[in-house]
């Protein structure tokens, strides 16, 4: 891991640019060391700078939490395969047909969460072995499909909050059984790109005996803010 750039912030949160091979990341620190860790991962190209995911960042830095998030591949600066951009531009194609869709959104949501893990797994080796950061870990992110993967095959991630405004295939639909950490489950009740009653089911699958769900109403960007206070009294019960 090589850090790139380093910022102390006005809220005292430090935020270093890092680079892991080809994987670009930042991670946001508060002054307390070392830190519990949070994995808040991102989908749809949307960069890891995007204002949004960074204020998120910081705020859940602030809290007393180590926060990380990477570039996946086709996210952010990083280039989309030839395939990538021929589903996306068939997905644009059928929504504006109001053709059925999620055949396309399976054709490149799958293969974007299977090479996504080994990368996020890579990542929190290297995140692991700095002195500032420490378990236990937890993940936070709009990404869902990449979420359930993780808290399958990742033991050292103790606790989950999902955003459930994403596309999710069926093969992490089913691995959602498997899925025991506790879990904070945000919905957006009149979601236009996510049926509520597909999320429903989600949130029945989860094997985990402490789940909770949030649901709130308006569409895909009207989650309130103060979800992103509670997601850090969630973390803080199982990760301090």
């Amino acid at each position: 891991m090589r850090f790139t750039s380093e910022q102390r912030l006005d809220d005292g949160v430090l935020e270093r640019e890092f680079t892991l091979g080809a994987i670009p990341g930042t991670l946001w620190t508060p002054g307390s060391a070392p830190a519990p860790l949070v994995l808040m991962a991102h989908n749809n190209g949307l960069p890891k700078a995007d204002p949004r995911l960074v204020a998120r960042a910081r705020y859940t830095a602030a809290r007393g939490y180590a926060v990380a998030s990477i570039d996946a591949a086709g996210c952010g600066d990083r280039p989309r395969s030839a395939a990538d951009e021929q589903a996306r531009s068939d997905l644009r194609r059928a929504m504006r047909a109001g053709e059925p869709v999620d055949e396309i959104f399976e054709s490149f949501i799958g293969p974007l969460v299977e090479n996504a893990v080994p990368e996020w797994q890579t990542t929190l080796d290297a995140l692991l072995e700095l002195p500032e950061v420490s378990g236990p870990v937890g993940y936070s992110g709009g990404w869902a499909a990449l979420g359930i993967r993780l808290a399958v095959v990742e033991p050292r991630i103790a606790a989950a909050g999902f955003f459930a405004g994403g596309y999710v295939p069926r093969a992490q639909r089913e691995e959602a059984r498997q899925v025991t950490i506790p879990l904070l489950f945000l919905l957006q009740w009149d979601d236009e790109g996510n049926p509520r009653q597909r999320a429903l089911e989600l949130f029945d699958s989860f094997g985990s005996q402490e789940k909770t769900l949030h649901a709130n109403p308006g569409g895909h960007m009207g989650t309130p803010w103060f979800e992103l206070e509670d997601g850090c009294r969630f973390l803080d019960r199982h990760l301090k």
